[in-house]
């Protein structure tokens, strides 16, 4: 890259950095984060595949991210990278995210109340390049992407028998 240490990098420019590695193993890149967590630095990367992923995969794209991001010269000091997949409650970030996941339950936490609450609990029915409509026990409600501070997806262990 040539401009100096990558520890000056937003989460754009980090997540183009990680992203072609998770792509090349087969992967798709959910999250990255990188924040100060009980007193370390953690790069925290997410990664799915629609068959699920196994610890070998893990621990292969690990390795692969961690040579990567030594030749690019990320150094901002002692941080620990963790690689893993989201588990059955999905964090629901990007567009794409959401429409795959049209019919499921979902919990969505707005920045500022819509129809008066903050959280909104309910299956997701439509999602779109603006936004998601979910039917919540109040009714069907349309809440557009720059609205929402945080989402995923509710796993149901009695719908589903304790069944990924």
């Amino acid at each position: 890259m040539g401009w100096g240490p990558l520890y000056f990098l937003g989460a754009m420019e980090l997540e183009a950095l990680v992203r072609p590695v998770v792509e090349a193993a087969g992967l798709e890149l959910v999250d990255v984060t990188f924040r100060r967590e009980t007193g370390r630095r953690i790069l925290r990367v997410t990664v799915d595949r629609e068959e699920g992923v196994d610890l070998d995969t893990i621990a292969r794209t690990s390795e692969r991210l961690s040579r990567r991001l030594d030749l690019e010269e990320f150094s901002p000091g002692p941080y620990t990278l963790e690689v893993s997949s989201p588990g059955v409650e999905r964090p629901l970030r990007r567009p794409e995210h959401f429409a795959r996941r049209v019919g499921e339950r979902v919990k969505i936490r707005t920045v500022e109340p819509v129809e008066g609450a903050r959280n909104h609990s309910g299956v997701l029915t439509a999602a779109d390049e603006d936004g998601v409509t979910i039917d919540t026990e109040q009714g069907e409600r349309r809440l557009h992407f720059g609205d929402i501070s945080s989402a995923r997806t509710v796993f149901d262990w009695k719908e589903r028998g304790g069944k990924r």
